[in-house]
């Protein structure tokens, strides 16, 4: 089992062990065709055929079967002698250096599985440089890419066909593009694009130079309160917004949260996501240990409270400048500590603070903080306008200085075609 951000065990989404059955066509379906229609002519001896009664109900059966079958091949033989005198002449067959892109390792019906991921012409990419890479992870690379044309810097998540086919996720990342291209909010980071290439899937991004908010909490340590509740707004409208689409994000934590020019927050990263409509429950215990719920530490069932719990072990962490409690070696470990721990915040934390982070931080989902109302009315956000256009009405002061610090860009590489040289890409660093 891989536990951090691609933690997920084999169960299926109802919660019990995968079982395989058997694929149709090989059980009755298939048996019954060859031994009854298929299967190898023996001729029995006299006596013994006699003793089947020729004009018995099951051998008239068989007749009228056997005989609306040759008719439908004779009728499909005329109508295609037909079809084949109207046809034109086939064309000569391509050079297997003329073959198309998509004809391989992967055969051009895939595009058929993934609408998702429209096949595009290399011709279409040929304006875009990588510049380097953003992230690395256990499910796909990200690069920084300029595109020569419009002047814009953009993310491109690069995934292996051979890893989809291997991991059995193509599921997952159908879901992913399908979950970001309905998604329209300020805090939501959503699709620019999709393709797919000869061996790749191609997802793109609006690229934020300004980095995450991980890399920006690992160099500042603990927010102050003021940031800490533009913070949680920002994080609660565009949670809820999510949760009103029907969509459990599953994997809320720092490194999923991109800063844009003016130094608020985009909530990114859907590969966990999924579509769980109201009154559904899932059961995939899946995220990053230190951010996951008890009721997802356990198996489910869970719903879209779970994230809310992500969103406080965030919000203690970004207030107390450490997590409340350290990851463990495996799901198992890390629930025995999650149900050992109270969560005490720090005393140096105001009255409504600490209130907000023990009522996230609810063991029982059915008590925790949950609706995006009460957010509203609660006491730390008193005077907040929930409203993301006031919210980003001024840029945040700290996140900007923060930025200034960083390293400059790398040297730019071709992006040739779909399918990059990741490896010859490794020597070219993205630092942001």
């Amino acid at each position: 089992m891989e536990l951090g951000a691609g933690l997920m065990n084999d169960a299926s989404e109802r919660g019990g062990p995968a079982y395989v059955t058997g694929t149709e066509g090989a059980g009755s379906w298939g048996g019954t065709g060859r031994m009854g229609v298929a299967g190898s002519r023996r001729t029995l001896p006299h006596k013994q055929a006699d003793s089947i009664p020729s004009r018995g109900p099951w051998v008239r059966g068989w007749k009228r079967v056997l005989s609306g079958v040759e008719t439908t091949l004779s009728g499909l033989e005329q109508l295609w002698a037909q079809r084949k005198r109207r046809l034109p002449p086939l064309e000569p067959a391509l050079l297997p250096s003329e073959k198309s892109l998509t004809e391989w390792p992967v055969p051009k019906l895939v595009s058929l599985f993934l609408p998702e991921f429209p096949v595009r012409p290399p011709q279409g990419q040929q304006q875009l440089k990588v510049l380097g890479f953003v992230a690395k992870g256990s499910f796909g690379t990200v690069l920084k890419v300029l595109d020569c044309g419009l002047g814009a810097l953009l993310a491109v998540k690069v995934v292996p066909k051979v890893e989809v086919l291997q991991r059995d996720s193509l599921r997952q990342c159908k879901e992913e593009v399908s979950i970001q291209r309905q998604i329209r909010h300020p805090f939501v980071r959503g699709l620019g694009g999709s393709w797919q290439g000869q061996r790749h899937l191609f997802t793109m991004y609006k690229y934020y130079s300004t980095g995450d908010l991980h890399s920006l909490w690992a160099a500042v340590g603990c927010f102050s309160e003021a940031s800490v509740r533009l913070f949680a707004a920002e994080l609660a409208l565009g949670v809820g917004y999510l949760h009103d689409l029907g969509i459990v994000h599953r994997d809320l934590k720092m490194e999923n949260i991109l800063l844009d020019e003016r130094g608020h927050l985009k909530l990114t990263d859907f590969g966990l996501s999924r579509h769980l409509p109201q009154g559904e429950r899932a059961y995939t215990i899946c995220g990053t240990l230190q951010y996951m719920a008890p009721e997802v530490l356990r198996g489910g069932p869970y719903n879209h409270v779970a994230d809310w719990w992500s969103l406080g072990i965030l919000l203690f962490a970004l207030a107390a400048g450490k997590f409340p409690l350290q990851a463990e070696k495996d799901h198992v470990a890390m629930l025995a500590s999650v149900t050992r721990c109270n969560y005490e915040v720090p005393a140096s934390l105001s009255q409504g603070l600490a209130l907000l982070l023990q009522e996230l931080l609810c063991h029982d989902p059915f008590h925790r903080l949950r609706y995006l109302y009460h957010f509203q009315a609660h006491p730390f956000f008193r005077g907040m306008a929930f409203d993301p256009e006031l919210l980003q009405k001024q840029p945040v002061s700290f996140v900007l200085e923060a930025r200034a610090v960083l390293p400059a860009p790398a040297e730019a590489v071709p992006f040739q075609d779909f399918d990059c040289d990741l490896i010859c890409l490794s020597t070219h660093p993205c630092p942001a």
